[in-house]
């Protein structure tokens, strides 16, 4: 026997998923991350590297999941609101909302001011 399986590949999946959008709670908790890494305080630098791992790692760098041992657990609770978005929506946070663009900038001037965001 033959399997009769029909297979679908990866980029007709993805053409078939309905677009998603943040929610107000999702958009609530990144501005409330944004805040925090504004600030100058060792959580703030943990919050700091989640964001931006997320809006450029490759200049950026990564985020070290242990680092969610570091922060209240407010604040942890407000980043596994936001992994969650990222996983769902597969965007950039400039796309979701294109007024976290000058607020990401000015995280990186503080925490990377190497780095020249224009």
């Amino acid at each position: 026997m033959f399997d009769q399986t029909p297979t679908i590949t990866r980029e007709a999946l993805a053409a078939m998923r309905l677009p998603a959008f943040a929610t107000g709670e999702e958009r609530a908790a990144v501005w409330r991350l944004i805040e925090i890494a504004k600030t100058d305080t060792n959580q703030a630098r943990h919050v700091a590297d989640f964001l931006l791992a997320w809006w450029n790692p490759k200049n950026c760098g990564g985020f070290d999941l242990r680092n969610l041992w570091a922060v209240d657990s407010a604040i942890a609770d407000d980043m596994q609101t936001v992994f969650g978005l990222i996983a769902r929506v597969h965007e950039y946070p400039t796309t979701i909302d294109p007024a976290f663009d000058a607020a990401f900038r000015s995280i990186v001037r503080e925490w990377h001011p190497e780095m020249r965001t224009s």
